[in-house]
């Protein structure tokens, strides 16, 4: 990733109201006019707050009918923010996924699937 690239992701999460709209979006797809109900600001400001998660490459939309509907882009998002936790703190990093290869370990021994394994039996 680029640093204009990773720039533009933290500035768009700079924004109270944008790190809001991804929280929303969390759930699923949401339209414009539902997004902009949530909060007690204009219509327009929604609509540049959106822009800019867009640009960010943070949000999707997509057009069904006249309404545009938007998604997160979850992927996006995690590398970006990984990839700056692994520059900035990486022994935070190999630290927790040591903790999570021996939580996953423990559990195999004690006949528990890991997470997005099947159990055998």
């Amino acid at each position: 990733m680029t640093e204009s690239s990773a720039g533009s992701v933290f500035r768009a999460l700079a924004d109270p109201t944008r790190r809001q709209i991804l929280e929303d979006l969390r759930d699923g797809e949401l339209a414009a006019g539902e997004i902009a109900a949530r909060f007690p600001i204009t219509g327009p400001s929604i609509s540049r707050h959106l822009s800019i998660l867009r640009a960010a490459g943070l949000v999707r939309e997509r057009r069904d009918g006249n309404r545009i509907i938007y998604s997160v882009a979850a992927e996006r998002l995690a590398l970006c923010v990984g990839e700056f936790l692994s520059a900035v703190c990486p022994d935070q990093v190999l630290l927790r996924h040591r903790r999570a290869g021996r939580q996953g370990a423990g559990a195999t021994r004690r006949g528990q699937a890991q997470p997005g394994q099947a159990e055998v039996k």
